[in-house]
């Protein structure tokens, strides 16, 4: 297995271990919803028995297993999926954007700041450079329509 596709599969199973997270706060509630960090708003919400955090969390979870399918895509282990480079581009662009939020929470509100986005935002970074590693590496073997992988 080439070193691309190693990162690309390590990027997919991170992303969809996140995904499965998200599943996993529905489940647990609102205690999960407070541990993870997604508000108190959220978990009170998840207390009076209101879809909307099991809907965000859903669509989240589901954005997160779609992420997955484009790393695991540009692996060579399912089907190439449309806009396969731009999309690995703009996942991994997220990732690491998200995983600069400490220091714009700093910046412009730093009275908000918690270990939530310490620790979460050195997660996502771990994912950001596995997917951008990954895109870079395979770049060339990625280009053109209809191509092989």
């Amino acid at each position: 297995m080439t070193q691309d596709r190693t990162w690309l599969i390590v990027a997919g199973v991170l992303s969809a271990l996140a995904a499965l997270a998200h599943l996993a706060v529905i489940a647990g509630g609102p205690d999960w919803y407070r541990f993870f960090g997604a508000g108190e708003g959220m978990a009170r919400a998840a207390e009076r028995g209101e879809l909307r955090p099991a809907l965000i969390t859903a669509g989240i979870a589901a954005i997160l297993f779609v992420w997955a399918a484009y790393a695991f895509s540009a692996a060579g282990l399912i089907p190439r999926l449309p806009l396969l480079r731009t999309g690995l581009v703009a996942i991994s662009a997220v990732y690491l954007l998200r995983a600069l939020a400490p220091a714009a929470i700093l910046l412009l509100r730093p009275g908000m700041m918690s270990p939530f986005w310490w620790w979460s935002s050195a997660i996502v970074l771990v994912y950001g450079l596995a997917y951008a590693i990954g895109t870079r590496a395979a770049w060339p073997r990625l280009s053109g329509a209809g191509q092989a992988l």
